[in-house]
């Protein structure tokens, strides 16, 4: 069994940056892919960034540029910077994980085996 705790959210102005962590527990973290999702009021779950196990990494078109995903497999933490944050980055924050096999559909929230309780990130305006 995996668990996933998230920290790190907050309250911000735009045009401000937050770095969540998204701290797991069991498993072999090292293997696992690793992936950041949002979902603000009123909308679906939406990907944001993933992390592979080989060190690859993939960031959604919506936040390119502006928000970096990155892991330490000695501490167990994937990390999600976040710069130049905006109104419209307000939701609430949820890393995955993604145990072998993998899914092929990684932006899909369906790939992820294990979730974390979330983390709330409101910007203000």
């Amino acid at each position: 069994q995996v668990q996933l705790v998230e920290s790190g959210g907050g309250v911000v102005q735009a045009g401000g940056s937050l770095r969540l962590s998204c701290a797991a527990s069991g498993g072999i973290f090292s293997i696992y892919a690793m992936g950041w999702f949002r979902q603000a009021p009123g909308k679906e779950r939406e990907f944001v960034a993933i992390s592979w196990s080989a060190g690859s990494t993939f960031v959604g078109d919506s936040v390119k540029g502006r928000l970096t995903i990155s892991r330490d497999n000695a501490k167990k933490t994937v990390y999600l910077q976040m710069n130049s944050l905006k109104p419209e980055d307000t939701a609430v924050y949820y890393c995955a994980a993604d145990i072998p096999p993998y899914g092929s559909r990684y932006y899909m929230t369906y790939a992820y085996d294990y979730w974390g309780q979330g983390t709330q990130v409101t910007v203000s305006s």
